[in-house]
């Protein structure tokens, strides 16, 4: 089984995959006039709020919902596995992806706004189901996003993060899997069972939290590889379009192999494409279409732009500070790297894995309960909640092999009908845009 699903997995994440997403995100930018100029614009509209608006939640506690499930033990062994895989050049790919995802969770979050429904209890629900159904009138298809989103949510969103936090627990301070795996999921009932506004306000304390402290920590390591981090830019640039440029403990890379392993992790690490975010998205309090989807774009912003980046060029420059590294180890070379630094290395990667994996699994329990409740309605979503945190404790004890590669292939099968919404819809994107953002009424008009 696990055999198979690998062999499915490489399938669907190969060229044919990259190609739509990155396709997707350029065509956007083009279509949409760079939305990436309004960057700053979007992370100022994140701190506001539209007090007197439709929604369930804040702007912000919907950009905090997203980011918690985004940032993930991908952003720090993700990036590391592109680096030993694709070479130093891996990061810029991976960076070059987050700017031009900006674009694609732009789309996603107006969608997610424009054809978004109110329920009678007077609970906004949206996403790429929604806009597949209401949008295109493709319901078979909309059923497709969320079935494919309810069982993704069991993995890469809850079994693989539990598994992160109880293995750094394990390996770091000797703690059993099965006593970790029982805090992981009282702290994740305790939440959860709240429903979205306990997920929004978790999340809306934790993830600046943790994003600033994890940010502050990757700065001061730069600081103490001053010498390295100059040679350390210059070398992902050339390395990301040169061969030959590969050296200071690095093995040599294809341009190719560089460009694919740090355009899949970035796709992969800021979500943009998948559809999952919109979901989110689609509760913010807000008063037109186009002012959420520039606050879901600065989501792809922090997520890769920043927080991948940082931990790309950490790596890289103590790589080059400290030869002794293993390069070619994926799967050690993020704590090889951290642990190099005296007194706040090893304990800073500790707090970014823990916090990172257990908001993750926050955000995705909301994504697969309102997938549910699109499938069966109000009334599974309970035992919804109870099965997805059993599973927290599962994930936590076993081994995720089969996970991981069944996690892969559902993320890839929601990302096909959300870019086929985003396409298909671009007019009505487009025509959103010109209203509100390109004649200058977005933070004024609804």
């Amino acid at each position: 089984m696990n055999e198979i699903l690998s062999a499915i997995s490489d399938f669907l994440w190969g060229w044919p995959m990259i190609i739509l997403l990155l396709g997707t995100h350029l065509f956007l930018t083009i279509r949409l006039r760079f939305p990436q100029r309004h960057i700053f614009k979007a992370v100022r509209l994140s701190f506001k709020r539209d007090r007197n608006a439709e929604g369930d939640v804040s702007q912000f506690a919907s950009l905090a919902t997203a980011l918690a499930a985004t940032i993930g033990t991908g952003n720090i062994i993700g990036v590391a596995t592109a680096i030993a895989l694709g070479g130093p050049g891996a990061v810029l790919w991976c960076w070059l992806t987050g700017v031009f995802g900006i674009s694609t969770k732009y789309a996603e979050g107006l969608l997610a706004i424009k054809y978004r429904q109110k329920t009678k209890s007077g609970k906004m629900l949206g996403g790429p189901m929604y806009a597949l159904e209401k949008g295109l009138g493709w319901k078979w298809l909309a059923v497709l996003f969320a079935l494919f989103t309810a069982i993704a949510a069991f993995g890469i969103g809850n079994t693989v993060q539990a598994n992160a936090i109880a293995t750094v627990a394990s390996e770091s301070y000797g703690i059993s899997p099965y006593i970790s795996g029982a805090f992981i999921c009282v702290m994740t009932a305790a939440v959860v069972l709240g429903g979205v506004k306990s997920i929004a306000r978790v999340c809306s304390m934790l993830v600046p939290l943790m994003a600033a402290l994890y940010v502050l920590g990757c700065l001061y390591i730069l600081i103490v590889n001053a010498a390295y981090v100059w040679p350390a830019l210059c070398l992902i640039v050339k390395a990301a379009f040169s061969p030959e440029a590969a050296g200071g403990g690095f093995i040599g890379s294809t341009v190719m192999m560089a460009a694919r392993f740090g355009i899949a992790r970035g796709l992969f690490s800021n979500e943009s494409g998948m559809g999952s975010a919109p979901i989110v998205a689609a509760a913010a309090q807000t008063r037109n279409p186009v002012r959420q989807a520039l606050v879901s774009s600065s989501g792809t912003f922090w997520d890769t732009v920043v927080i991948c980046a940082l931990t790309g060029l950490v790596i890289v420059s103590s790589v080059l500070a400290y030869p002794d590294i293993d390069f070619s180890n994926g799967a050690t070379l993020t704590k090889d790297a951290f642990s190099k630094i005296p007194v706040i290395g090893r304990p800073l990667l500790t707090f970014g894995l823990l916090t990172f994996a257990f908001s993750t699994i926050l955000g995705w329990c909301y994504y697969g309960e309102r997938a549910v409740e699109y499938l069966k309605g109000k009334r599974w979503v309970l035992g919804y909640r109870v099965l997805y945190i059993v599973a927290v404790f599962i994930g936590a004890v076993m081994n995720l092999a089969v996970v991981w590669n069944l996690a892969d292939c559902m993320n890839a099968l929601m990302a096909i009908p959300n870019l086929v919404s985003l396409l298909c819809l671009n007019g009505v994107i487009v025509n959103e845009t010109r209203s509100y953002l390109w004649r200058a009424r977005t933070i004024h008009n609804r």
